[in-house]
């Protein structure tokens, strides 16, 4: 009996790990809310690797040696694109060379949205470009389903902060998935439905908490949030920077603190990436509270809610802020 038992007992094991193997492709994602919904789509076959760890931030981010090897054993790479993660751009096209890379701004039927000019007070200009404006919506979706005339470099890469952008980057997961590994392809289904919902249901959700608050403008750290603020309507009055890679100096920051005053703002929102004492100086003389606003999940933990609670924190901390101004 004790050898028939250990050859049964073997032989479940060595069947959990053929189908362990069967059930996993090696998969690795570039950022945070990326990562996020790719490890939803495979919940129950495999977690995807993750590149841009922690705190890290896109913008700044240098590959790890232990990155660049899970890297080249990768089967599929989900990425935003060179809008977002540059520094991905080499590494994807040398050390994973055998991977399919999947660049989720390029996702047929995806709203891509130019960058915004005005969007860090242009000084040479009064003009601040706001949300709130009354944009022909259809005509900008037009303009990102046609690149004649376009640059791809033109668009803004911050597309996950717009949840229906989410729907649309799911689809293009659950297919790279199905293609990859056939196998779990109802799995991968179900999940990427299942995950529809539940973005659906969100977008109601943050429309109902930032509808009291649609009318009050705010400042943020860079011009990140185009896409949430359009697929939500509020408004921003701008940012203090375009892109956290250029950081103004001394005379640029007076001049924007000077802009904050004169356009009433009703709070200035930080980053954790990036300095915070360059908006309490962007402050000083204004009646604006202050805010924290992470769009890449910093502070969060990496896994398939991410993405929904970096979200539901976006709206919350602008709901707080806005709804306690005057």
């Amino acid at each position: 009996m004790r050898p028939m038992r250990s050859i049964l007992l073997c032989t479940t094991v060595i069947a959990a790990t053929v189908s362990t193997a069967q059930a996993e492709v090696a998969v690795m994602a570039s950022i945070k809310p990326i990562h996020s919904l790719v490890a939803a789509v495979m919940d129950g076959v495999g977690t995807p690797g993750l590149i841009v760890e922690g705190a890290g931030s896109p913008h700044t981010y240098s590959l790890k040696p232990s990155q660049a090897e899970a890297l080249q054993e990768a089967k599929l790479i989900f990425w935003v694109g060179h809008e977002m993660e540059a520094f991905l751009e080499k590494p994807i096209g040398s050390i994973g060379a055998d991977a399919k890379a999947i660049s989720l701004i390029d996702a047929p039927g995806l709203v891509r949205l130019p960058f915004r000019e005005g969007g860090a007070f242009d000084s040479h200009d009064d003009h601040v470009e706001k949300a709130g404006h009354d944009h022909d919506h259809d005509h900008v979706k037009e303009a990102a389903a046609d690149d004649h005339g376009h640059d791809d470099d033109a668009f803004d890469g911050h597309i996950w902060l717009d949840p229906i952008n989410a729907k649309v980057m799911v689809q293009e997961i659950e297919a790279a998935l199905v293609e990859a590994d056939p196998t779990n392809a109802a799995r991968y289904q179900a999940n990427a439905e299942a995950l529809e919902v539940r973005l659906g249901a969100l977008v109601a959700d943050i429309q109902a908490e930032v509808d009291p608050v649609k009318d009050k403008g705010f400042i943020v750290f860079h011009d990140a949030y185009q896409y949430f603020e359009k697929r939500f309507g509020i408004i921003a009055s701008g940012s203090i920077t375009v892109s956290p890679e250029t950081l103004p100096g001394a005379r640029r920051v007076g001049e924007i603190r000077d802009k904050v005053r004169d356009l009433g703002a009703n709070c200035v929102f930080a980053e954790p990436q990036f300095e915070p004492k360059l908006v309490s100086v962007v402050m000083e003389g204004s009646s604006a509270k202050s805010g924290m606003l992470d769009p890449l999940g910093a502070s969060l933990n990496q896994g398939s809610e991410l993405y929904f609670e970096l979200i539901r924190n976006l709206s919350t901390s602008l709901a707080d802020c806005l709804g306690g101004s005057s």
